[in-house]
């Protein structure tokens, strides 16, 4: 069963039949599964996770953002955290068997609903926004422009909504979108000097200069005596919670403090504390397959079988793309395993750093990987639509020409992405090759081939849809670029693999 996640943020944390109201309208519709209810006092916000079917995700949000329209009045409102309205922000994620794509469709169809039927002001943002300056939540609202702020500049043109009534009332406005998962994660420092706080914030986050994938503000808890360093990480693959803590200290450590605890708001990915412990336990090789929990109550994950059952038979989708993604998924792993093997021998020290780049940036591939294979399906079906088309008459076989074009060149993005991602593992499978652990060569070696075979699959599928595409410049400044690619990795992979190839004993 598809599913997806959706985390609306509601301008309510401090009184609890207000916020249970609104939990039951959304839990009330058909497939939901509440899964977390947060309160915040001092932001004076609560967070509600909920899972459900694609179908039905939009009517569970569409009936909590009624609900707490109804229950809040954003001109009683106070609170430490930046706002809009009494749903603030309400984004989409793909959790399984959804893509980022239907999440977008989702946001778009509920904020149009909200603003035809509830009169609230709507704003698209994150991969869902109709606007390059809506792509960032803190460009739309931030400490400097909340619900005050709009309620006087609404009439502008900057600030027309994307759906929904250029005025704002008592619910004030939402902010809708689509984006991948992220870990909302805070720090609590010993402090009530908020100046210090917002400098700790500023080093932190990626727009200033600090760790990639990071948002931060600092809020001082009052009630508490201390300042809160409040992050979102928007990828915590390649900017893990461990990091992101650290950092926290060292930035605190001028100031002569040090953090006294931490917190996550909301839910996390089980590999985000694995990574964690990994850390600061130095494990060796630690995965969640070591997990008790998982052993026991964890998924039959059949999804590879049932993958390989969908390739082999006669439907033409998955096919040769979707078969090149999980082969690179494969030299990923490779990577991931050998880099994991090297790290804490003390002989390669001088290489852990390369290492746990190495281990850490081929999950991240894999991942990608991972929804490229979905994607690819996804974008094969487009061209097998428009070629299905009606050509009876003049005007229709001019609209299906175009809707060929114009799915052909959608339709070699993804391969294109796999082969980009496919060249970065055959350079990190050289790297490791060259650097990593004897003993585990020909684990690397294995990682270039695969990883080279699965970017010259994909680009197969580049080439062949190009046929589709009629502006002549375009098809070969494509071929061009094919070209070079294949040449470049060639003689990178192939360099590499001679060296090793004549030290396990294959002479030329």
């Amino acid at each position: 069963m598809a599913l997806v996640e959706c985390v609306p943020n509601f301008s309510e944390g401090r009184n609890r039949e207000i916020v249970q109201a609104i939990v039951d309208s959304i839990s009330a519709v058909d497939s939901v599964k509440i899964l977390d209810m947060e309160m915040d006092a001092d932001h004076n916000r609560s967070v509600i996770t909920f899972v459900c079917e694609p179908k039905n995700a939009v009517e569970a949000a569409f009936q909590g953002v009624k609900k707490a329209a109804s229950l809040i009045d954003m001109f009683k409102h106070k609170g430490e955290h930046p706002r809009f309205g009494a749903t603030d922000v309400l984004p989409f994620i793909p959790v399984e068997g959804a893509s980022l794509k239907e999440c977008v469709d989702l946001a778009r169809s509920l904020g149009e609903r909200v603003g035809r039927e509830l009169s609230i002001p709507v704003f698209l943002y994150s991969d869902a926004a109709s606007r390059n300056d809506r792509k960032n939540l803190e460009e739309i609202r931030s400490k400097s422009f909340q619900f005050e702020q709009l309620s006087q500049h609404i009439s502008e043109e900057k600030w027309k909504p994307d759906y929904g009534p250029g005025e704002v009332g008592k619910a004030g406005a939402t902010i809708i979108g689509a984006r991948d998962f992220l870990i909302a994660y805070n720090v609590n420092l010993p402090t009530t000097d908020l100046d210090t706080g917002k400098k700790i914030a500023s080093a932190m986050r990626a727009k200033d200069g600090g760790l990639a994938n990071v948002k931060a503000l600092a809020f001082s808890l009052k009630d508490r005596g201390l300042t809160q360093i409040s992050m979102n990480l928007t990828n915590f693959r390649k900017t893990p919670i461990y990091r992101a803590f650290e950092a926290v200290r060292t930035e605190s450590a001028r100031y002569g403090i040090a953090p006294v605890e931490s917190e996550i708001v909301g839910l996390i990915p089980l590999e985000g504390l694995v990574q964690t412990a990994g850390y600061y336990l130095q494990l060796r090789g630690f995965s969640r397959k070591q997990i008790l929990e998982e052993k026991l109550w964890g998924k039959d994950d059949s999804t590879l079988d049932v993958f390989m059952e969908d390739l082999a038979s006669a439907s033409p989708a998955p096919g040769g793309g979707s078969a090149s993604a999980l082969v690179s998924v494969v030299a990923a792993s490779l990577a991931s395993m050998v880099s994991q093997i090297t790290l804490g021998k003390e002989k390669y020290s001088d290489q852990w750093v390369r290492m746990q780049q190495i281990s850490e940036r081929s999950r991240t591939i894999s991942s990608e990987l991972r929804n490229l294979m979905k994607e690819d399906v996804e974008g094969f079906n487009g061209v097998v639509k428009a070629w299905g088309l009606p050509r009876k008459t003049d005007e229709e076989k001019k609209v299906r020409k175009a809707a060929i074009e114009k799915a052909s060149l959608l339709a070699i993005r993804v391969p294109w992405r796999i082969a980009v991602l496919s060249r970065e593992l055959v350079d990190l499978s050289v790297d490791l090759a060259r650097k990593g652990i004897p003993s585990a060569v020909t684990d690397s070696m294995a990682g270039i081939s695969l990883a080279l075979s699965a970017m010259r699959s994909s680009l197969y599928n580049v080439l062949i849809n190009l046929k589709s595409v009629t502006d002549a410049s375009v098809v070969e400044s494509e071929k061009l670029k094919v070209k070079l690619f294949l040449e470049e990795a060639n003689a990178t992979a192939g360099k590499a693999l001679r060296e090793k190839e004549e030290e396990i004993g294959l002479k030329a």
